[in-house]
């Protein structure tokens, strides 16, 4: 089963608050098993054009656990933080497995 991977992009407003979701959001992703892979305040634009200040890509087992991870309660009590602090994208892509690996 291939691993998925959760992209966020946040155009930040409020840097206290991001701060509060980041102390609030840990614990979910640690519970999830997830690893933060990246958390780049300036990721390097090759084309087009890219939204917000920051992006975060986070690897989960599957999809399903990415999705168990979003919906969860413990993280349902720190999305409104980001919400509130940030106006983000964010999307869930499944891992690709190279054929005859």
């Amino acid at each position: 089963m291939p691993k998925a991977y959760v992209i966020v992009t946040e155009a930040i407003k409020d840097p206290a608050g991001m701060a509060a979701y980041g102390r609030a959001a840990g614990p979910s992703l640690a519970e999830s098993g997830a690893a933060v892979l990246a958390a780049d305040p300036s990721p390097q634009v090759l084309e087009g054009e890219w939204h917000g200040d920051r992006t975060v890509v986070l690897e989960f087992e599957s999809v399903e656990a990415a999705r168990a991870w979003y919906a969860s309660p413990a993280y349902g009590k720190a999305k409104p933080l980001r919400q509130a602090a940030a106006e983000s994208h964010a999307v869930i892509v499944t891992g690709f497995v190279m054929p005859g690996a």
